[in-house]
């Protein structure tokens, strides 16, 4: 018992020290100290792998020192991933409490690693001196002071205690944007990421520090912005960030990486910024399809049919789609314009229109429940009408009121209120409102407690909200994940689409993917993917592509043993189906040649050639990248297979007497 314990704490010391290898990309104003961290603790992996493999039990102390460490390793994680995914503007202004830190987690690390008894533990002398040499690597860093960026530093807090309408040099900005490698859509969108979620970990009350760094950004993005559009003045007005889809190359083959047909705008051809759905169910880019009826066209472009309505409805879906294909290729998503504003707004309602609003309102703020559930579900019905009505809906008031609703204790007027903030949130300028008005644990709420149509709509409008970016951050850290994975294993078929859509939106966010993993997503998503009906197929495996980029959600497939339902589905799946199951295979095999082994065995090569032959553009290349690895592989298994056939040669040699003796001369 006391054997199995310690392989079990030395096991669970080499996934933290393997999950702490995986973090990289650290902020420049601490990459030298958290890299060279992250390097030492990297060479103590050997140390607990031959601890895992020894025969005797180990000491009651060295047990404790292990447990220590344990904590310490837990706490050097947990920094290394502030310096990978935190803000850089905090880290630069800040940074003698980020460096402080550093050293305490240090101390912490030196202190427990040398309280382990290792000189006295059955492990090689080699692997011995590799472990004095990280402990003495502790202690020099602990008096090791490196002088910061003292000009990026001046920059930053010049801009940074100017007011927000005080100018500003754009000498200065442009070094800071530089220095902060803050130049890019992708980059800017991870730092606003990153503060927001410092006031999400606050409880929403960020102080007047992270209130004036997140100013000095808004400064730094204008400065981005404005230099962007000086640069495209010649050009017709388009995002500049579209031009890394048409020029950029894939770092594999060098070719213009193909943007895959379901993301291009039928009329303009290019990688859709704001898809719109017609009536017709076809989907363009917003500003196309709108010059397009501004010309007098009755008709949609692609299928010709007449259309029955003029309505655009935003593709989410497909947005969302757009936005993880953008992260799978390390590309820059595309800007999307600011949202069209519908015809009217609640000042030119009719009188009449506006004397209904406020009546409704009055039901709202009665203390009356049956008042109240009548006039949420009124609501509920007229915001789902038109966009004009959610407009004036919203400009009356009506977000605040419909938010203190949703945790009433009766379950009609709680499914009421959620639906109408459903349907409000459809107009992009309302998802703010109803996040600033704290709806989020309402929903929440109603997610967990509700009725399930109520569960159902409270998982759409979690997916409406988190189209926005900086509200997948919020929603990730209140509490919704859990019952959202929930409601997918529990819920009805549109419960179940309605939770996968919202959680697929919510792990693009990589800090969100780990919650998912934890809240065990991964065996529910399995389940889907083998049910007979089958009806959740698609959604199970791109949810799944998106978590197997994490070393958790890796960990969690490969514990699941999926490879078998995937290398079924990248014989037998659909063409998307097929990519999917490819792409999380990448991810699996990245590193671990067991994977790729299994699959072999799996009979996974013939379906990989078809795939590289015929697959969607994305499905072909997550193929060559499997068969490449293929090959690799099968190179190796030859020459260990000649390498161990010499060695028997040899052996065999060796074993042979030195002469024969002939009998007939004895």
């Amino acid at each position: 018992m006391e054997e199995a314990m310690e392989d079990e704490s030395a096991g669970i010391l080499i996934e933290l020290l393997n999950e702490i290898a995986s973090i990289s990309d650290y902020r420049p104003a601490v990459k030298k100290q958290y890299c060279n961290l992250a390097r030492r603790l990297k060479l103590l992996t050997p140390m607990f792998e031959e601890i895992s493999d020894m025969k005797e039990a180990i000491s009651e102390d060295t047990s404790k020192a292990m447990l220590a460490f344990k904590e310490a390793l837990e706490s050097a994680r947990e920094l290394l991933r502030f310096g990978s995914e935190g803000s850089k503007i905090y880290m630069v202004l800040e940074r003698d409490q980020i460096m402080n830190k550093f050293y305490e987690v240090t101390a912490q690390l030196e202190q427990s690693l040398g309280g382990i008894s290792y000189d006295k533990l059955d492990i090689s002398d080699e692997v011995k001196e590799q472990v004095e040499l990280v402990l003495a690597q502790f202690r020099r860093a602990k008096g090791r002071v490196d002088e910061p960026d003292v000009k990026l530093y001046e920059d930053m807090l010049c801009l940074y205690n100017k007011s927000s309408d005080a100018a500003t040099d754009p000498v200065v900005v442009s070094r800071v944007a530089e220095k902060l490698q803050l130049m890019g859509i992708a980059e800017l969108t991870q730092e606003s990421l990153a503060l927001h979620e410092m006031v999400a970990a606050s409880g929403g009350d960020p102080g007047a520090r992270i209130e004036k760094m997140s100013m000095l950004l808004k400064k730094i993005k204008d400065y981005v912005q404005t230099e962007n559009l000086d640069k495209d003045d010649n050009v017709e007005q388009k995002d500049l960030s579209l031009s890394v889809y048409t020029l950029g190359t894939d770092e594999k083959n060098h070719q213009a990486l193909a943007i895959p047909d379901d993301f291009r705008c039928p009329i303009s051809l290019e990688l859709m910024k704001d898809p719109v759905i017609v009536s017709t169910g076809q989907t363009y880019e917003r500003s196309c399809i709108e010059k397009w009826l501004q010309a007098g066209h009755g008709t949609c472009p692609k299928t010709q049919q007449t259309l029955t309505s003029t309505v655009l409805t935003p593709n989410y879906v497909l947005r969302s789609l757009i936005a993880q294909w953008c992260e799978t290729n390390g590309i820059e998503p595309p800007k999307r314009p600011s949202s069209s504003q519908p015809s009217k707004s609640a000042s030119a309602c009719s009188p009449a229109e506006r004397s209904k609003f406020e009546n409704l309102l009055q039901k709202l703020m009665s203390g009356s429940p049956e008042d109240q559930r009548s006039a949420a579900g009124e609501i509920r019905l007229l915001a789902k009408r038109n966009a004009d009505n959610r407009v004036a809906i919203a400009e009356a008031g009506a977000i605040p009121l419909l938010v203190g609703l949703l945790s009433v204790p009766d379950s009609r007027t709680q499914e009421n209120a959620v639906t109408a903030l459903l349907n409000l949130s459809i107009y992009e300028n309302n998802k703010g409102s109803i996040v600033s008005s704290g709806a989020v644990p309402g929903i929440v709420h109603v997610l967990k407690k509700g009725s399930m149509e109520a569960r159902e709509n409270a998982a759409a409008t979690l997916f409406s909200l988190s189209v926005i970016d900086e509200n997948k951050v919020t929603i990730g850290s209140s509490g919704a994940i859990p019952p959202l994975v929930t409601l997918l294993s529990e819920g009805t078929q549109r419960g179940k689409k309605d939770a996968a859509t919202a959680l697929f939106n919510l792990c693009i966010y990589q800090g969100n993917k780990g919650k998912a993993v934890r809240a065990g997503v991964i065996p529910t998503l399995m389940r889907l993917l083998t049910e007979p009906s089958g009806g959740m197929v698609d959604e199970a495996l791109a949810i799944l592509a998106i978590l197997a980029s994490h070393p958790e959600g890796k960990a969690a497939i490969g514990a699941a043993e999926a490879l078998p339902v995937l290398v079924d589905f990248i014989g037998n799946g659909s063409p998307r189906n097929k990519e999917n199951a490819a792409a999380v295979l990448v991810h699996l095999s990245s590193g671990d040649q067991q994977y790729l082994a299994q699959a072999q065995d799996l009979g996974v090569m013939a379906p990989l050639l078809e795939l590289a032959q015929n697959g969607t553009d994305r499905g072909k290349r997550k193929a060559a990248q499997l068969l490449e690895r293929m090959n690799r592989l099968l190179e190796q298994q030859q020459e260990e297979e000649v390498q161990t056939q010499t060695e028997l040669q040899a052996q065999n040699e060796d074993t042979q007497p030195p002469f024969i003796t002939d009998l007939d001369d004895t």
